[in-house]
């Protein structure tokens, strides 16, 4: 088992940045990839940045160059800086885990992900 909690959410406006953070706990070492996903109103949740345990990262193309994963191995952290936040990117941000696929690039489909947070709140104001 593994548990995620997401902190770190919040309202800006647009232009500025806010950083995610995913804390892991349980059986982390099972973790191959975490990713983030998140959900506007009246839309599919969607796939918006992952890393693996090797370090190989994925984006959506829509905030490539604006948002940037990284990891700390030894807390257990993931973090999405999110800079220049634009009010399209509110929505609900959800830290995934994947702990039964070896990859060597994040995979973009939710279903491959076992473990999820409870969500955290982003609202960007334009």
């Amino acid at each position: 088992q593994v548990q995620l909690v997401e902190i770190g959410g919040g309202l800006v406006q647009a232009g500025g940045s806010l950083r995610l953070s995913c804390a892991a706990s349980g059986r982390t070492d099972s973790v191959y990839t975490t990713a983030w996903f998140r959900q506007a109103p009246g839309k599919e949740r969607a796939f918006v940045s992952g890393i693996t345990r090797n370090g190989a990262t994925l984006y959506t193309n829509s905030v490539k160059g604006r948002f940037t994963i990284s990891r700390e191995i030894g807390k257990n952290m993931v973090y999405l800086q999110m800079n220049s936040l634009k009010s399209e990117d509110t929505a609900v941000y959800y830290c995934a885990a994947d702990t039964d696929r070896l990859s060597y690039a994040p995979d973009s489909r939710q279903g491959q992900y076992d473990y999820w947070g409870q969500g955290t709140q982003v609202t960007v104001s334009s």
